[in-house]
C-alpha cells in the first residue's frame, strides 16, 4: 500500500488568511492540501474556483493540490484548474456524461485524475476505468458542508474498494474524505484508506501538529 497522506480541507480554514493558514498546516506535517469546490447546483453550498488554487500557487504552496470538484457539469473547468496548479483533479461520476472522457482530458491537462463516490454512489463506475485512476475518493458524509458525522457504511465500501485496486495490481491511492477524526483515523486506514481528508478536525485545533502528529500515532496503530 502507499504512504499515508494526511489532506486537511481548506473548506475548514480561515479563508481571511488562507495563505497563512495553508502555510501553517503543511509545517505541523500535512502531505497535500484538499481544496473542495462546490456549485450550488450539484451540491447545496458555493466555495472557491481556479483563482485561489492560483493564488495559493503564487503564494508558494509546493505541496500536491488534491483538487475535488463537486460541480456538473465537471469539463468546462478542468482546463482552469490544471492551468492554476491543481496537481490531482477529482470528480463523481454523476456529474459527467462521458466518464472515460472526462478522466481522459484531466490525464491530457496533464493533472492526476480520479474518481468520487458519494456515500450512495454505486462502485460499477469504476469497472471499465481503473487504468486511468490514481485516486479513488470515497465520501463518508453527503457533500456540501464541513463538520458532519463519519457514515459508519463507508468502512465496508473502503473494504471492497481496496480489494478491487489490489487485484487490479494498479498504483491507485484510496482517499477518505468525511468526518474523519483522530478517534476513527485508525479504523479507517484497516479498512483500506491511504489518504486522510480531515477539515474541522484539524482546523478547529489551536494546534494543527498535535492534532496531526496524534493522527500519526494512531495510524502507526493499523494492523
Amino acid at each position: 500500500m502507499n504512504e499515508n497522506w494526511i489532506a486537511p480541507s481548506i473548506l475548514s480554514a480561515n479563508f481571511a488568511k488562507l495563505g497563512e493558514d495553508v502555510d501553517n498546516v503543511l509545517k505541523a506535517g500535512a502531505d497535500v492540501v484538499h481544496f473542495d469546490v462546490m456549485d450550488n447546483h450539484f451540491v447545496p453550498n458555493l466555495t472557491i474556483g481556479p483563482l485561489v488554487c492560483e493564488a495559493l500557487k503564487k503564494h508558494g504552496v509546493t505541496a500536491p493540490i488534491d483538487v475535488h470538484l463537486m460541480i456538473e457539469p465537471v469539463d468546462r473547468i478542468i482546463p482552469d484548474f490544471a492551468k492554476a496548479g491543481a496537481d490531482i483533479i477529482t470528480f463523481h461520476p454523476e456529474a459527467s456524461v462521458h466518464i472515460d472522457r472526462t478522466l481522459q482530458l484531466i490525464k491530457d491537462c496533464g493533472c492526476k485524475a480520479g474518481l468520487v463516490f458519494n456515500p450512495g454512489t454505486p462502485l460499477h463506475y469504476l469497472d471499465y476505468v481503473m487504468d486511468k485512476l490514481d485516486m479513488i475518493l470515497l465520501m463518508s458524509v453527503n457533500p456540501g458542508f464541513g463538520g458532519q458525522s463519519f457514515i459508519p457504511s463507508a468502512l465496508d465500501k473502503l473494504r471492497q474498494v481496496r480489494k478491487k485496486i489490489d487485484d487490479s495490481g494498479l498504483n491507485i491511492r484510496l482517499e477518505i474524505d468525511g468526518g474523519v477524526k483522530t478517534d476513527n483515523i485508525r479504523a479507517i486506514k484497516e479498512a483500506g484508506a491511504d489518504t486522510f481528508v480531515a477539515g474541522s478536525a484539524i482546523f478547529s485545533q489551536p494546534d494543527y501538529k498535535k492534532v496531526i502528529d496524534d493522527m500519526r500515532a494512531e495510524l502507526a496503530k493499523a494492523v
